[in-house]
């Protein structure tokens, strides 16, 4: 049938209507009121949030290695460090009260030293939440002593790589170490901190390449460069600060607050004195290297 003019300038017009009212409509739901308008991509897209927490209902937490090393033989040149003893034994009940199987090893030689964390790392940790170490020695630039000598402290971190030990692929690898990392002294501003009572010795540690892998996590006693603060009565600095935080609050603060709160009182509460003027009034400010992925609750 044939549509005459005026019939089809009124479809028109209808069809215009029709296409308003559906334009003043959109964003309206079905008791008239606005809302806002769904993207057509909500519907082919799930954005996920991952849990950004490491999972810790293992069977074990973890084992925890502290090698500490107090005597060296002549050759080496090094001193007695005094004092670490009892940053051995307050770490160890400290990983032991978060949960730890902590493990000391005394006066070890590189060899030892590197054979203890082969056997480590060549174990299946499949049942364990993270692993940790603890390193306590003399060291030199890249270098770490054992009783007889140095040896590359990157030949022990290395063994927990990836593609080394692969039941702890994507669980929190820690380590802390106590040792200087140069010689040079941070001067500090003046504070209300008083020095320590006793004379204060010091620790020569490496610095070393980090490895790049996902899930390590390294506690410096200090930045690169600088001398690390040790007590022979009381212990180091950084240790007594790090076990003092842990006892307090390990189990309630991410290890990232765990460690910053460790920098604070390292750098607040600790002043060197010495009958030496070039050891005396010094300061020390701990380093934490993190390729963690996750928050880590202990």
């Amino acid at each position: 049938m044939e549509i005459t003019r005026s019939l089809w300038l009124n479809l028109k017009y209808e069809g215009r209507k029709q296409t308003l009212e559906k334009k003043k409509n959109i964003g309206k739901n079905k008791n008239g009121k606005e809302e806002q308008p769904k993207s057509s991509l909500s519907n082919q897209y799930r954005i996920v949030t991952p849990t950004f927490q490491y999972k810790m209902d293992y069977k074990k937490v973890g084992k925890c290695i502290i090698i500490n090393n107090k005597n060296f033989e002549d050759k080496t040149g090094m001193g007695t460090r005094n004092g670490t003893d009892k940053d051995a034994g307050d770490l160890a009940k400290s990983f032991r009260n978060l949960g730890f199987d902590v493990h000391t090893y005394n006066d070890r030689s590189r060899d030892d030293m590197e054979k203890l964390l082969k056997q480590a790392a060549e174990e299946n940790h499949s049942d364990a939440a993270c692993f940790a170490c603890i390193l306590l020695s003399h060291g030199e630039e890249g270098l770490i002593y054992g009783t007889d000598g140095p040896m590359a402290i990157k030949s022990l971190t290395a063994l927990f790589r990836g593609d080394k030990c692969k039941s702890l692929i994507g669980k929190p690898k820690l380590f802390f170490i106590q040792a200087c990392r140069g010689s040079e002294f941070d001067e500090g501003i003046q504070t209300d901190s008083g020095p320590a009572n006793d004379t204060l010795e010091t620790d020569a540690n490496p610095r070393y390449k980090i490895p790049v892998e996902a899930d390590f996590l390294f506690a410096y006693s200090t930045v690169p460069g600088y001398y690390s603060w040790r007590n022979p009565g009381r212990g180091s600095w950084f240790v007594q600060s790090l076990c003092s935080v842990l006892n307090e609050h390990g189990k309630q603060l991410e290890i990232m607050q765990i460690l910053t709160r460790v920098n604070y009182v390292v750098a607040t509460n600790f002043e060197s004195q010495s009958d030496d003027p070039r050891f005396s009034e010094k300061k020390q400010i701990p380093c934490v290297v993190s390729m963690l992925t996750k928050e880590l609750y202990f």
